[in-house]
């Protein structure tokens, strides 16, 4: 009888591991609210909503190594620079340690930069940090995917 109870206790325990890791928990779909509100902003030029979801220290990092800080990042959208007319993430992942998280996933966006049209598809990792409860973007690292 005693085995029969330390296989059902061993069998329960792996169970929850699993549901926990297969389930994304509170911090992670708040993330993911998050990440899609930007993609949103970023496509709509909402400065307002831009400047509320990243960190006045933002680092944002394109696949070129142009690196900008909030205020040329939330410029650039606003004044039609980088105009995104859609933006879709794929491949998502959201990774959560204390108070920071990893988010990587596939852009795949139509832009009018400069009035040219063009599609792009670039590999992207943001960091979001939670700072007095509200999670903010720190940094962004987009990177050319492999061919």
């Amino acid at each position: 009888m005693k085995y029969f109870f330390a296989t059902f206790a061993v069998i329960l325990f792996q169970f929850s591991g699993f549901a926990q890791n297969s389930f994304p928990n509170r911090e992670e779909k708040t993330v993911a609210s998050r990440v899609e509100i930007l993609r949103q902003a970023m496509i709509d030029a909402d400065a307002d909503k831009l400047t509320a979801l990243t960190s006045r220290d933002l680092s944002y990092g394109h696949s070129s190594g142009l690196v900008q800080n909030q205020a040329v990042f939330i410029e650039k959208i606003v004044n039609g620079e980088s105009d995104f007319v859609s933006i879709e993430f794929q491949n998502q992942t959201i990774n959560i340690t204390g108070n920071v998280a990893i988010v990587r996933h596939n852009l795949a966006a139509h832009t009018k930069d400069g009035g040219i049209d063009k599609d792009i598809k670039i590999g992207i990792m943001l960091v979001w940090q939670k700072q007095k409860n509200k999670w903010l973007l720190i940094a962004r690292q987009a990177f050319k995917l492999p061919s």
